[in-house]
């Protein structure tokens, strides 16, 4: 069993998906965990319930805002006084097509302050606080998409999801002598409800039809991973990119 009772964690997007399930499995393991949201208050509610209000906090930032990332770390750091994990998993897939010019202008810079810019700048404070502590863990969810590309509705999030491996990679290589840990996780397909809506516009086949395992992953294998690598029994992984993806892309 994963042991993270000496940890507190920032899970951004953390009202459902991939987040909630992060912020309940890391509850689970012992963490105090920091549930950011941006907007449903009602979930983030609902995960932090499950966590136990004791040791759970919740803190609304619209991560698409300029500044609102160094607030929410702000916010964070205030309630125990110090964050020892920072996960990084809001983010926004928009769907845009090529025709439509000002539309596709939205979407990538609406994709890139969320994905990139916010993700960026919540990893700098975390960054800066952990040097000052002698260190700390980042963990940064990006996609298979970011090595293997998508479809071209979705050009910016992969390339968003790119810029997030190059900078975890960066993190890593610039501050593993000051004990700051950086990882990536890699996800294809999990079953969330995002996936649940795209599914009943395209089909489960269709979907999962290149997924050797023949199904999505569920969002507690992620999670799972996301657990291990918070605990610190990995830290001469910093740097690496863990995939789960049931084999769809293998690097």
């Amino acid at each position: 069993m994963i042991d993270l009772s000496q940890k507190v964690m920032l899970v951004t997007g953390a009202s459902r998906g991939i987040g909630a399930s992060i912020a309940r499995v890391a509850g689970r393991a012992g963490a105090q965990v920091v549930l950011h949201y941006g907007r449903s208050r009602a979930g983030a509610g609902a995960v932090a319930a499950a966590v136990g209000a004791d040791r759970s906090h919740l803190v609304h930032a619209d991560l698409g805002r300029p500044g609102e990332a160094a607030t929410l770390w702000r916010e964070a750091l205030a309630w125990r006084g110090r964050i020892d994990v920072l996960v990084n998993n809001a983010a926004v897939a928009l769907e845009v097509g090529l025709d439509d010019r000002e539309a596709w202008t939205a979407a990538w810079d609406e994709t890139w302050r969320v994905n990139v810019v916010a993700v960026a700048d919540l990893c700098r404070e975390a960054i800066l606080d952990f040097r000052a502590r002698g260190g700390g863990t980042i963990i940064n969810i990006a996609s298979r998409a970011a090595f293997r590309g998508d479809n071209p509705e979705y050009f910016h999030y992969a390339a968003s999801k790119g810029a997030v491996v190059a900078l975890t990679k960066s993190i890593a290589r610039g501050y593993a002598r000051e004990g700051v840990l950086a990882y990536a996780v890699a996800p294809g397909w999990v079953r969330t409800e995002m996936a649940k809506q795209a599914e009943r516009t395209h089909g489960l086949a269709a979907l999962t039809r290149d997924i050797p395992m023949g199904d999505m992953a569920p969002a507690d294998e992620v999670a799972n991973i996301v657990a291990f690598l918070a605990s610190g029994l990995a830290r001469h992984a910093t740097g690496a990119t863990i995939d789960i993806n049931g084999a769809s892309y293998v690097r």
